[in-house]
């Protein structure tokens, strides 16, 4: 620690901290624009200058580090000065018309010019212009004349999001911040860059001219949309949401929100909202009241139970529902006497010992700090952004993360160690790991095998580790040997001393698995629900021909049901259904999630309910009450969380990633098979809905990647499209050449309309030119 005095108050602070860090330390503001905390120190505002004693002229804060016994001012006339004629370079190019511009209310700038600008400038000649720049349907630079140079955006894309979008041309007076070529940002992380920019010249194109700042309402929520439970602030105006934005929280998302966090509230606003209940009528939709659509279910319900019993009936429901919808959804189905329910709809594999809770295994936070991580079936930087950039900054600093998937995508850093094989091989990849480690720690093996090189560099690495991590992806938990993966992976753990767990799918996918949304007593999990077609599905917040392991298989099951009824704010559901109920989404209601860790993170509604909406734990307490179910008559959503989940603080002990499987090669490689990544924008019923997000390069683009080989093989060239047959469907769609994709595998997305059709997510398919 080395001791300075700042503004005449003694501050201690770690050896190789920069004065701006002392500053922050003692409480003392600072006035800067280029400094970030989550950045690399640029100095090149200048801002920040502060007098230090013996030198002999103004020093950057941000930029000079403390030495034993430094004095340094930060509200002298030597440094008041030196920050009042930096402000006025600032200004001498900077539009001072800040009534029109969208920034105004909550620019950096602003607020500063008015402690260090002066009433008039000096600056007599013509101001520069810098013209407007497309980058895309989601960051607006049509204002690049206010930019002031910070360079903070073109450091958030090297170093948060990994990829260089925008840099600075030019020099001097001629500076300004571009694209390379004329392109368009496209990183899943763009939205933050609207954030840290500190005047007008990135705004959100989205919410551009909708609404000034001091009218907004400011509200606490958190995003259902993976599993990272990232900490949003919804801004609101007239009962609309108009804004989100993040809440910082370091353990958490830190100060960084995903797109589809940011913009997919579009949705909430769309004309997809589904404002009053409807029945099917003769093959047409009809709006009804409440009571009739709720007295319609409840007959149906009893009646089919009387008939057929209550095993006749299913429930799927998406993980992006909150733990209490979910909990009264699952009483409601045990009340009819089945136990026909489950969240984990694109699952292939449902094996997991009763009483066990898959989560991360170790806090979110860590995987910043890991020295050594595994990632398992994984497309990381699309399904998990927010973890992605973490493992980003443990790379930056040192840590070797290490890769066993199909596809080679760039996670924008650096792999030290990657196995590319075809999802049947996964297993069989992993008993190679294993096998190295059993070698290297003179143990006996789960299988006897030969590793191959790069088996044997991911055991080395992770034996050289001090903090590892074994993380298994959305593809890994959906894969046909989902059990024999984790069992594997719990072993290689163990040897190493490493941590093993699920990055988890959705919002809510650990607090589904506390509230039982899943069968417990021999009921029927999603795919046999739909393999063995039900008499009624109750659909909650899901769309399963877009979200089950088998879209078609799963439209054939809805197409033959007697009873179909669709819990969704929107309208989904509308070819398979007879009932729609609009249901409020998470904007709309109170209810809780619990993150991949393990976090319980409560929220109230932050806009009324739009139309006829209601909370759907609301509407499922009524049916309850309806259906004469006992255990329906909670006044609050407080205490169905009771009820649901219990205290926060024991939740932790019902964690566990242990399994009773025992570890087991790969089965045998169909000649070509499908591996699914559910494209980042058709994870839900939300996303997919916000009219900004589809418009990206991630939302337009569904396209069939091939393998090199393969395309040689068809003959492929540049814009070529192929035919792919899967359960005796075929769609048309254009072909990728992806180098790094394993032999004899097809990436195919799912989650997305244009590939409905096809069966299951690992499932033979074949390919031939269109």
């Amino acid at each position: 620690m080395v001791e300075i005095e700042l503004d005449g108050k003694k501050v201690e602070v770690a050896a190789g901290s920069m004065v701006m860090h002392a500053a922050e330390q003692a409480g003392t503001y600072i006035p800067h624009f280029c400094y970030h905390k989550k950045l690399s120190i640029a100095a090149n505002c200048r801002m920040c200058l502060v007098e230090v004693e013996k030198a002999p002229k103004p020093m950057p804060a941000c930029a000079t580090p403390v030495t034993q016994g430094m004095i340094v001012r930060t509200k002298s006339d030597k440094a008041i000065k030196a920050q009042q004629s930096v402000m006025e370079f600032l200004l001498i190019n900077h539009p001072l018309d800040c009534p029109i511009c969208d920034q105004g209310g909550e620019c950096q700038l602003q607020d500063l010019a008015v402690g260090y600008g002066k009433t008039a400038s000096r600056y007599e000649e013509e101001k520069r212009v810098v013209f407007a720049k497309e980058v895309g349907p989601l960051i607006s630079m049509e204002e690049m004349s206010r930019c002031i140079q910070c360079t903070r955006c073109v450091r958030f894309g090297q170093e948060i999001a990994g990829r260089m979008e925008l840099g600075m041309v030019n020099r001097g007076e001629h500076s300004e911040i571009t694209t390379f070529l004329n392109g368009t940002v496209d990183s899943e992380l763009s939205g933050n860059m609207i954030d840290i920019c500190p005047v007008g010249a990135l705004t959100s194109k989205p919410f551009r001219y909708s609404a000034r700042t001091w009218e907004l309402s400011r509200r606490k929520s958190v995003s259902p949309h993976d599993s990272t439970g990232s900490n949003l602030i919804v801004q609101v105006k007239n009962h609309k949401v108009m804004r989100v934005v993040p809440l910082e929280n370091d353990d958490v998302n830190e100060c960084w929100i995903a797109d589809r966090d940011r913009f997919s509230y579009e949705a909430l606003n769309s004309d997809a909202r589904l404002t009053t209940p409807m029945l099917k009528q003769g093959g047409q939709w009809k709006p009804v009241d409440w009571t009739t659509a709720l007295d319609y279910v409840a007959k149906a319900l009893k009646g089919i139970t009387s008939q057929q019993g209550g095993s006749a009936i299913g429930a799927l429901a998406s993980a992006t529902s909150t733990s209490e919808e979910l909990f009264l959804l699952g009483e409601l189905v045990r009340g009819l006497g089945s136990d026909n329910i489950d969240h984990r709809l694109r699952h292939a594999d449902f094996r997991q010992e009763a009483g066990t809770v898959r989560w991360l295994g170790t806090s979110i936070a860590s995987l910043s700090k890991v020295d050594r991580a595994l990632v398992v079936g994984s497309f990381l930087r699309k399904d998990h952004p927010l973890f992605a950039q973490r493992l980003r900054q443990a790379a930056r600093h040192g840590a070797q993360i290490l890769r066993i998937g199909s596809a080679g995508d760039d996670w924008l850093m650096p792999i030290a160690a990657n196995i590319a094989t075809a999802p049947s091989l996964w297993a069989s990849a992993l008993i190679e790991v294993a096998a190295a480690v059993a070698t290297a720690k003179g143990v006996t093996a789960p299988l006897a095998v030969t590793p191959g090189a790069q088996a044997q560099a991911i055991a080395d690495a992770l034996l050289s580790g001090q903090s590892s991590a074994v993380l298994l992806g959305n593809a890994a938990a959906a894969h046909p040997q989902a059990a024999e993966l984790l069992a594997i992976a719990n072993w290689i753990a163990a040897q190493c001393g490493a941590s093993v767990g699920y990055l988890g799918e959705a919002g809510n996918s650990v607090g589904a698995q506390l509230v039982k949304a899943q069968p417990q007593q021999g009921g029927l999990d999603a795919t046999a629900m739909l393999a063995q077609p039900c008499r009624a599905y109750l659909l909650f917040n899901t769309e399963p021909v877009l979200d089950a392991a088998d879209a078609a298989q799963a439209a054939k099951a809805l197409a033959a049901a007697d009873l179909v009824v669709s819990f969704s704010p929107f309208s989904a559901n509308v070819e398979q259904a007879h009932v729609l109920l609009p249901i409020a989404p998470f904007t709309e209601t109170g209810g809780s999630f619990v993150n991949a860790e393990g976090r319980l993170q409560s929220f109230h509604g932050v806009v009324r309910p739009l139309g006829d909406t209601r909370p759907g734990w609301k509407v499922l307490r009524v049916l309850g009450n309806l259906l004469g179910l006992p255990g329906f008559a909670q006044e609050s959503v407080e205490e169905v969380r009771a009820q649901a989940v219990g205290a926060a603080d024991s939740i932790a002990a019902r964690l566990s990633n242990q399994t009773t499987v025992t570890p087991q090669a790969g089965v045998a490689q169909v000649e070509l098979q499908r591996v699914a990544d559910v494209a980042i924008y058709g994870s839900d019923s939300i996303v997919r809905r916000a009219s900004s997000l589809q418009q990206t390069a991630d939302g337009r683009s569904v396209s069939v990647s091939l393998p090199a080989s393969l395309w040689g093989r068809l003959g492929l060239n540049a814009g070529d499209s192929v035919n792919v047959t899967q359960g005796g469907e075929t769609v048309k769609l254009p072909a990728v050449l992806d180098a790094g994709l394993a032999e004899g595998t097809v990436r195919i997305p799912a989650g997305v309309a244009a590939t409905a059709k096809l069966g299951a997510l690992f499932g033979a398919v074949s390919v031939v030119r269109a």
